[in-house]
């Protein structure tokens, strides 16, 4: 009997598979140990530890500062992404060539048509051009529009607990873009981009051994879902109905991210779903398609279609690369056992003060018949004579603490923030009595961050390549929204027009948004007083907030900027 692939029991078959893998990593598996970090991360330290509720645990977070300090650095600088096409050259000549290119453009704003762009007497190299710099300013439209700062920050989070962040970008058909493709108005555009962000936990790849992920055979995708969700979206796909009530809640919460995820109250009605995406090759093997496949235990969701895009939608960020492993690792994961010490040893110091504070009591029962309490000013009766005063109540003197053991407590705190990289220079817990050294020590100790923010680089071109891939294969004929220093404009874009493209993507790091505001301005006033820039350069470089209704004053100048040269 032939087998066939992409069925609900070949999928499953190899979902088991890979949960079979991440069981396998490390002393814990995958799954255990992510759920263990998330913890320790957000403070919930003493979880199975069964020491009662008699004395108070303490809890001294280094691994959330250390991670909050690290996640601070990487993220830190101000980002932007430009693109390039190959074989485009990208010179100064050619910076300057587009600007009176994108000026007309912007001048005939929403109402330019689409042929204007192809029809103005322009090179291949200067249209190319053009393009591919309005696509560097329309990065950060939709980044705004999906929200990415958060999307981020969250792959950037998970990287560091879990060791993988991931970011699925998807076309979403319910995006409504509020443009038309006619200039009637009367076809609305619908559908663009949609980005989230995905547990590693719930990312299954082909080839666990591969670290690319354009190279994998295919990945998976697990997620729960309502069984209502899941049956209406199988009816709006046309499946029979036989196959539609077979879809049933179930339990399967084990191998789902985070530990709250096993909390599903019983009347969610929940069933895993499963999405595959391969790449299917021509029978030649030169050429391939992005498919999909959705399904449950028993049911086809969705069968089998196109994305349309030549590339997987997904980007991976990395913590700490394992060889042979497209996971990664986190460092809590080696940190713990240090926070439990310290957790445990501080403990143990408050415990020994506060017994030492409150040291225990002995009653004698036949001389004192009353309740005894720490209240100040108690009158206690004592039956007998002064002897037995004297004996009906006694203190029991704890031993004696070594001083050496709240040393050794500030020595491993210091140990465990230097040997992480996060010493009291970098963490601000010092006095700035000699800011150049301080300057010079900090800078030091942030450089092995340098290959963690390098690896997010990588990441976020990751994302852009994905993004561009979305753009020339499934927009079409669309006006894709600018903004510029010429302010919002409308570029009339044809995505078919540059599918063949080799279109790249470069991060380019700005000015970190930690940089001090004085300092910012300090240096504008030296560049405004060299005349190196003008007054609206000025304005509008200064940190958010100093000037008051500012792009109405930066119109102001502008259009008396325009005034005295049509004077002139």
């Amino acid at each position: 009997m032939k087998f066939q692939k992409n069925t609900p029991k070949s999928v499953w078959e190899e979902y088991a598979s890979g949960v079979r893998f991440k069981n396998g990593l490390g002393s814990r598996g995958l799954y255990e140990q992510n759920r263990i970090n998330e913890r320790f991360y957000v403070g919930d330290q003493w979880q199975g530890a069964r020491c009662g509720n008699d004395r108070p645990l303490v809890r001294h977070n280094l691994i959330k500062r250390i991670g909050d300090y690290k996640m601070a650095m990487i993220g830190k600088s101000q980002v932007t992404v430009s693109f390039s096409a190959d074989g485009v050259p990208e010179t100064l000549a050619m910076r300057e060539a587009i600007i009176p290119l994108k000026a007309e453009l912007a001048k005939g704003g929403a109402k330019s048509e689409f042929g204007k762009l192809t029809a103005m007497p322009l090179p291949a190299e200067r249209e190319l051009g053009l393009v591919m710099a309005a696509l560097s300013d329309y990065y950060r439209v939709t980044a705004e529009r999906v929200r990415f700062a958060d999307i981020q920050e969250q792959a950037l989070r998970n990287a560091y607990i879990s060791g993988t962040g991931i970011v699925y970008t998807w076309w979403d058909d319910r995006v409504s873009t509020g443009l038309y493709a006619d200039d009637g108005r009367t076809t609305p555009i619908q559908g663009d981009i949609s980005c989230e962000v995905l547990d590693v936990e719930n990312v299954y790849f082909g080839d666990p051994n591969l670290d690319s992920i354009q190279d994998q055979p295919y990945i998976l995708i697990a997620q729960r879902r309502g069984v209502e969700d899941i049956k209406r979206e199988a009816r709006k796909n046309k499946r029979p109905e036989y196959e539609v009530q077979s879809i049933l809640p179930d339990g399967e919460t084990d191998y789902m991210a985070g530990e709250r995820s096993r909390n599903e109250p019983p009347e969610s009605q929940k069933a895993t779903v499963l999405t595959k995406f391969w790449k299917d090759y021509s029978p030649d093997g030169t050429g391939y398609v992005i498919k999909a496949v959705r399904v449950c235990r028993k049911a086809v969701i969705r069968p089998e279609w196109e994305l349309g895009i030549r590339l997987y939608p997904f980007a991976k960020m990395t913590w700490e690369r394992r060889r042979g492993c497209v996971y990664g690792e986190s460092e809590i994961t080696y940190l713990i056992p240090n926070q439990i010490a310290i957790n445990r040893m501080i403990t143990a110091s408050v415990w020994a003060v506060m017994m030492m504070g409150m040291p225990i009591m002995v009653v004698n029962s036949d001389i004192v018949t009353t309740d005894v309490t720490n209240d100040p000013g108690q009158i206690i009766p004592v039956c007998g004579g002064m002897d037995d005063v004297a004996a009906a109540i006694r203190y029991v003197n704890p031993p004696g603490f070594s001083p050496a053991f709240d040393q050794n407590i500030a020595s491993l705190i210091g140990n465990t923030l230097k040997q992480s990289g996060a010493n009291d220079v970098v963490l601000g817990d010092v006095r700035p009595d000699n800011t150049s050294a301080i300057l010079a020590v900090r800078e030091t100790a942030t450089i092995p961050l340098i290959y963690i923010q390098n690896r997010f680089y990588s990441f976020l071109e990751d994302v852009a390549r994905i993004w561009a891939e979305f753009w020339v294969t499934h927009y079409g004929k669309r006006r894709v929204k600018i903004r510029d220093e010429l302010g919002t404009w409308y570029l009339p874009f044809d995505g078919e027009r540059y599918r063949e493209l080799v279109i790249s993507a470069r991060v380019d790091v700005g000015a970190s948004t930690l940089w001090n505001d004085e300092q910012t301005i300090t240096t504008l006033d030296g560049l405004f007083d060299r005349k190196i820039i003008d007054a609206a350069q000025y304005l509008s470089r200064l940190p958010k907030g100093s000037v008051p209704e500012l792009n109405r004053l930066l119109n102001e100048i502008r259009r008396r900027k325009a005034e005295n040269s049509d004077s002139e």
